[in-house]
């Protein structure tokens, strides 16, 4: 058996809130439950909204809540002492770029996303296997640089050219899914035209560096599996990661909770009396993790029954 290795990685665009402490459950209640490892990485890959002020916070609140990451320590975070953060990882993109382009799967888009919402929906919405897990809010890149050849340069977005392909994969919540990245996101972007390394190319080239095997996120983030699958493919990944998606909390029954919004943040619940052990029974009640709210305390996640039940 392949070595269980997950990641907790939080965005420092706000302040943690419940739904953050359910994937923190997810996370480390399975790689506990497997005897693996859980790894903290800061994604701030966005440097247009990442603030100082929100990682020292997220480090406070995994502290107090009781999740310790097995690598690395907090205090290497707080002392500038290694490469969890995203910010810190450009030579790593680079050198996977460089290779993605010597492949000649790299290209230079001018495209606004204005432009690109303009051309209209992508074809996955025709395809009843991709249906299911397409998110239809999300833009589809018809390909407008592709055959271009503009020179990269400031103002330029870069783009890894994703030709047709079925990703199967077995999702250890939903199931077996199909995907066609190609049909619901087009071409990829990598970098944006602001120069920030994007979600969707720096967590996929992170997991395969950093020898991820397991990842736990929420259903928000199904219909990113597929592209990811065939980019980890593109960059020499031999046996992609496994995946689990679980339920999110939400604010109505169409809004999930927002850092953006401050909902339910753990600092503002800790400022009102709530212990951590309450705080994590009651979230993963909201998920359904739990028959009942009562008390959990962090190092007790990876007993949850569910586990066994979610992977068997």
């Amino acid at each position: 058996m392949t070595p269980v290795v997950s990641r907790f990685a939080p965005a420092p665009t706000g302040f943690l809130h419940v739904g953050h402490v359910v994937n923190a459950i997810c996370v480390w209640g399975m790689a506990r439950a497997a005897g693996g490892r859980v790894l903290l990485r800061i994604e701030d890959h966005d440097r247009t909204r990442s603030r100082p002020e929100y990682e020292q916070a997220i480090l406070d609140d995994l502290d107090w809540l009781g999740f310790v990451p097995d690598e690395p320590p907090t205090a290497a975070f707080r002392a500038g002492a290694c490469t969890g953060r995203q910010s810190d990882r450009t030579a790593i993109y680079e050198s996977a770029l460089g290779q993605l382009r010597s492949a000649g799967l790299v290209y230079a888009c001018e495209c606004s996303r204005r432009a690109i919402q303009a051309a209209g929906p992508g074809p996955a919405g025709g395809s009843e296997r991709t249906r299911p897990t397409q998110d239809t809010d999300e833009l589809w890149y018809p390909g407008t640089c592709r055959d271009k050849r503009l020179p990269e340069q400031h103002s330029r977005g870069i783009r890894i050219r994703l030709d047709r392909s079925e990703e199967r994969f077995n999702d250890l919540r939903h199931g077996p899914q199909v995907q066609v990245p190609s049909e619901q996101c087009g071409d990829l972007l990598a970098r944006d035209r602001d120069g920030c390394w994007t979600y969707q190319f720096a967590v996929t080239v992170d997991d395969l560096v950093q020898g991820v095997t397991l990842v736990v996120r929420g259903d928000d983030l199904l219909a990113s599996t597929g592209r990811q699958i065939q980019l980890a493919t593109l960059l020499g990944r031999i046996e992609p990661a496994r995946f689990l998606h679980h339920g999110l909390v939400m604010k109505t029954a169409t809004q999930k909770l927002s850092k953006a919004d401050r909902d339910t943040s753990i600092r503002d619940l800790r400022a009102a009396g709530r212990s951590a052990a309450d705080i994590i029974g009651q979230a993963a009640h909201a998920a359904g993790l739990t028959d009942t709210g009562h008390a959990l305390p962090a190092a007790s996640v990876g007993g949850l029954a569910i586990w066994s039940r979610l992977t068997g």
